[in-house]
């Protein structure tokens, strides 16, 4: 990459964690919503499930919406397990390939369409399965439910350059979802669009000249 990169906008899911959309499909079904499939989307999500992922109902208001949907009471965890259903594994590769990047100066700001249920995971120390948050990989956060807004809106984009101060020619934004690729692009991001579980490491070493 002939352009000096400074900042790296990483997506959560699809990149640094590989999902597992049919995991999740499989969860919810066996929570007992039947049509699964109408809701969920390996990108974007729909009716109660865009809504809480867009910050328009709280982690409550879902429990309890998707309790009537189903036609039994829900706790917060089984909603939660059928959440991580997505969360198929986040390779040790990639955490060190994010500490990597840090300690050579790059600036990781993560932007991610994601939910409470999801975070309270992600945001914990089992994160990464040795003691360590998300947060410990990152040094800015930009979570779609707190924000309202989702990708590939370009105002949740703006946000980030706006509150970080930063230049997007001197930014590369990696996500999955070409939409979302292409949202940036637009801005003025340089960008990299990796398959959903690929090893997309060394790759980014050479894009980067690391």
């Amino acid at each position: 990459m002939d352009k000096v990169i400074k900042n790296i906008v990483f997506d959560l899911g699809g990149v640094i964690m590989t999902i597992d959309h049919e995991e999740a499909l499989r969860r919810f079904k066996a929570l007992g919503l039947e049509n699964a499939e109408h809701y969920l989307d390996p990108y974007t999500q729909s009716g109660i499930f865009g809504d809480l992922e867009e910050g328009k109902i709280k982690a409550e208001d879902f429990r309890r919406e998707l309790s009537g949907l189903i036609g039994r009471e829900l706790t917060f965890d089984e909603c939660k397990y059928a959440w991580l259903g997505y969360r198929k594994e986040v390779p040790q590769r990639n955490l060190d390939m994010l500490k990597e990047l840090r300690a050579k100066g790059y600036r990781l700001i993560l932007l991610s369409n994601t939910n409470p249920f999801m975070m309270d995971w992600a945001l914990s120390k089992e994160f990464d399965g040795n003691g360590s948050s998300l947060n410990d990989y990152f040094d800015s956060l930009y979570l779609s439910f707190r924000l309202g807004m989702m990708k590939p809106a370009p105002d949740f984009f703006r946000q980030v350059i706006s509150n970080e101060k930063i230049n997007p020619e001197e930014s590369l934004f990696v996500d999955d979802g070409p939409r979302n690729v292409k949202a940036a692009s637009e801005l003025g991001f340089n960008t990299f669009c990796p398959e959903n579980g690929s090893d997309w490491t060394e790759k980014l070493r050479s894009m980067l000249n690391l």
